[in-house]
């Protein structure tokens, strides 16, 4: 294997492949990179068994192929060796089989590779009736939820996000028991087969790192056991988790005693502000307490102190509640939403909260309270 490339072109491919590289993996085949040069171009493909991700480069001006072949390279070291060299052009030989030579008019590295038939067998083979999704509606979608899935490995099903598939809706889910994120899409085209899947939310997040603002279209291939996401020259492969997700739609009430409109920066600063009082972020409780067209936030710690705050509200009718909440989990509630202000609907003190935007009818957010008296 031959080969001259722009630096550029190589280290964009390079960085993208990297996402599915883990440094814990016992197996050192996959802490590498495998690279397949032919005359259409190269190849890059890396895995960690739970994503995959393959890039392809095509022959352009931008490269010379002297030599087709295949080769894998550690991928901690070539990725910083390319990232590091400052020239234009970087030579990548490899030489009696194994021995990798990168080159450049004023610097050579050597290393040792490891042979192509040792990388495991990796099907990605795309299917014949894939889901197209606008890249930025999807890149919206996690954004949107992802947050509100477990970290908790006890609950494998809640640390993914939840997509149902039928016709042409996408319904979103993610939770982690204590809250709800919620989002509703209309697909360009109805399916003919229904979805009903849990994509691990880590995964999703490492995707949408190596996605551009564009609005390109991404294709959605889904089999029994992993989906397959096409993006421009991207192939991304990631694991299902396997179970049955937890019906959420009986958590969402349909008649509220109280619904008042917000501004949703002015809302986050507030609360923002009332957790300052706390030994411990992840718990810090605050009150919500709705008296006439006010709203008083509050917060207070035995050992450090208390906060008030008060903001002007809208509110639908003479209703006043007291409710008190996590503050980290409303925050993140309210910095998923692209818009000035929010609905929030009361159901009772010890009933879920319920957020949604003006402007985006498809998002939803819930929030439980926190009983404190």
């Amino acid at each position: 294997m031959k080969l001259k490339i722009k630096k550029e072109l190589l280290l964009d491919g390079l960085n993208k492949v990297s996402k599915a590289l883990s440094v814990k993996n016992l197996v050192p085949v996959l802490q590498g990179i495998k690279f397949d040069l032919t005359k259409k171009g190269l190849t890059l493909t890396a895995s960690d068994n739970d994503i995959t991700i393959q890039v392809e480069i095509d022959n352009c001006d931008d490269m010379v192929i002297e030599k087709e072949g295949s080769i894998i390279i550690q991928g901690k070291y070539i990725l910083d060796i390319v990232r590091k060299l400052p020239d234009e052009y970087i030579n990548i030989e490899v030489v009696d089989e194994l021995k990798i030579t990168v080159y450049t008019d004023n610097s050579e590295f050597n290393l040792n590779g490891i042979n192509k038939n040792e990388y495991p067998s990796i099907n990605l083979d795309l299917s014949k009736n894939p889901l197209n999704v606008n890249s930025r509606v999807f890149r919206n979608i996690i954004s949107q939820t992802s947050f509100a899935t477990s970290a908790d490995e006890s609950r494998p099903i809640l640390t993914g996000i939840n997509f149902k598939i039928t016709g042409d809706i996408m319904e979103c889910n993610a939770t982690d028991s204590y809250r709800l994120a919620r989002k509703l899409n209309n697909l360009s085209e109805s399916v003919d087969d229904n979805y009903n899947i849990v994509i691990p939310s880590k995964n999703l997040l490492e995707f949408i790192k190596i996605m551009d603002e564009g609005e390109d279209d991404i294709e959605l291939h889904i089999f029994n056991n992993k989906i397959l996401i096409k993006y421009k020259n991207i192939l991304f492969q990631s694991r299902l988790i396997s179970g049955t997700y937890p019906n959420t739609a009986n958590l969402l009430p349909d008649e509220f005693v109280l619904n008042i409109k917000v501004n949703v920066n002015d809302l986050y600063n507030v609360i923002d502000r009332a957790s300052i009082l706390t030994s411990d972020k992840e718990k810090n409780i605050v009150m919500f307490e709705v008296e006439g067209n006010k709203l008083f936030v509050r917060s207070n710690s035995a050992e450090i102190g208390r906060v008030e705050e008060k903001m002007n509200i809208e509110k639908d009718n003479n209703e006043n509640i007291k409710i008190s909440f996590v503050a980290k989990y409303m925050m993140e509630a309210l910095k998923s939403f692209d818009d000035d202000e929010v609905t929030i609907s009361f159901v009772g003190e010890v009933k879920p909260i319920i957020l949604k935007s003006t402007k985006d009818e498809g998002l939803t957010q819930l929030v439980l309270p926190i009983r404190t008296y």
